[in-house]
């Protein structure tokens, strides 16, 4: 009976790690790395979901705003057994594209605005932060296990 709730809710079940390079290119606009499954048990995977994600921060104390945008997701239909005590990985590669402002557009095309620009977006505290979500899911379970990485994005 135990096991059965152990099972269903994922305690010494399949664990996800996220392996990605520190530094990821924003020209190739490809996001290539692996996932590394785990587990106590031997559980099947039946589908991996993978989310590129910015947030996207601006101004100050009261008046700071953020947003979130969906840059990219892929679900990946496969079927992995993943035995116990046994690490898999499983090779992945995810296109994105990134989503340019005004600012940044200006910024990018005109050499002379190109200091005023940074100028006015450091006045403004505009960050934007860049992560990768990959959700596994995994035959019977109710609480699928997840990892998430901070992309630092060149």
């Amino acid at each position: 009976m135990l096991k059965r709730v152990k099972t269903w809710l994922g305690i010494e079940g399949v664990k996800v790690e996220l392996i990605i390079p520190e530094v990821i290119n924003i020209d190739d606009g490809v996001i290539k790395g692996s996932v590394r499954l785990s587990s106590m048990n031997a559980q099947s995977v039946t589908s991996l979901h993978f989310k590129l994600i910015e947030k996207y921060v601006r101004g100050r104390r009261k008046s700071k705003l953020t947003d979130e945008y969906l840059l990219s997701e892929k679900e990946v239909p496969v079927l992995i057994e993943v035995p116990a005590n046994k690490p898999i990985d499983y090779q992945f590669d995810m296109s994105f594209n990134i989503i340019q402002s005004e600012m940044d557009r200006l910024e990018a095309k005109n050499f002379i605005l190109k200091g005023l620009v940074k100028a006015a977006k450091k006045i403004k505290a505009v960050k934007s932060e860049f992560r990768l979500e990959v959700e596994a899911d995994v035959l019977g379970t109710a609480l699928n296990p997840y990892d998430r990485k901070i992309l630092e994005l060149n």
